[in-house]
């Protein structure tokens, strides 16, 4: 507070800390075995993420348009959890709860990008499920290496531009009342809150990002499985009907798995205890990247069919 004591006193009207300060939990009790708890669920997420990958890479079999989602949504997985979780365990295990102003920023860009990634990805796996049932005779000339490549090319490009623009953004703020985020890791709305000027273009990039990245992807695919449901009516026989429903399960998991959390985050943390609103946050960052591959391995005949094989491949 010196600092910003001696600026103000000097009348300077921007200021730019030297740090920002991870608040993080406050008066739990024995918090760090929740902390080991998370880094176990980041060694599964890693291992199980990583083999979605190898399978991927080393079967022919699955080189697929979809299999390029899937594998984005692999590789988006692991990069979300290794962006968030070393870091975060990092802060409160060593208690390096001190990151300055250019890291925290940083950190900020890579969390988001990889987190709001997740939900695109989802987007284009819906699209694919759409074609494959609604346009089953169209679905090869539809939906094209090429094709699948350019979309997952161009929501790289979209999520960049938009999580830099809101990132950027909080570089015109000055912070000249706390360098104390309420959160587990540098979280923007946290962020923005704490500046002294005005923050309503921070408020307009965040509810536009939040738009974007969230409201739009999730009616899109419900319009889209609402659009199956339909089609799936106009299946003459039951067991097709259900072999064609068995397709869709693996991503309708996935679905439920991102948005629900995040959904009820956004609708009801702001009523929570700050402690259980950091508790389901980090839940909610974490617990998808673990269960996604969990998921496609158990739901995914594809993909079983090719870990057996390339278990059995190294058992011989």
């Amino acid at each position: 507070m010196e600092l910003f004591n001696s600026a103000l006193g000097r009348n300077i009207t921007f200021v730019r800390p030297a740090y920002f300060i991870i608040g993080g939990f406050v008066g739990v009790p024995n918090i760090k075995y929740y902390y080991f708890f998370l880094l176990i669920i980041y060694i599964i997420s890693v291992m199980g993420n990583s083999l979605v990958m190898t399978v991927i890479i080393f079967d022919h079999n699955l080189k697929t348009p979809k299999y390029i989602v899937v594998f984005n949504l692999a590789f988006t997985d692991m990069l979300s959890s290794t962006v968030l979780l070393p870091k975060a365990l990092d802060i409160f295990l060593s208690n390096h709860r001190k990151i300055s102003y250019n890291d925290c920023l940083t950190f900020m860009f890579f969390c988001f990008t990889s987190f709001s990634m997740q939900a695109l990805n989802l987007v284009a796996l819906s699209y694919d499920r759409l074609v494959a049932i609604f346009y089953p005779l169209h679905y090869q000339a539809k939906v094209t290496h090429k094709f699948m490549l350019s979309l997952v090319s161009g929501f790289w490009l979209f999520d960049i531009f938009l999580i830099l623009s809101a990132v950027g953004l909080l570089t015109r703020l000055s912070f000249c009342k706390s360098v104390l985020i309420n959160s587990y890791y540098c979280d923007h709305g946290p962020v923005y809150r704490l500046a002294c000027n005005d923050v309503t273009p921070n408020r307009v990039i965040s509810a536009l990002a939040m738009t974007s990245i969230l409201w739009l992807p999730l009616v899109f695919i419900l319009v889209t499985y609402c659009c199956i449901g339909y089609a799936l009516t106009k299946i003459s026989t039951a067991q097709e009907r259900i072999k064609a429903c068995k397709t869709c399960t693996g991503h309708l998991s996935l679905v439920a798995i991102y948005f629900l959390p995040v959904i009820f985050i956004y609708c009801f943390g702001s009523r929570a205890d700050p402690n259980a609103r950091i508790i389901n946050l980090s839940l909610t960052a974490v617990l998808p990247p673990m269960l996604n591959p969990i998921i496609y391995v158990l739901q995914t005949q594809e993909i079983k069919a090719s870990v057996k094989k390339l278990l059995k491949i190294q058992g011989n």
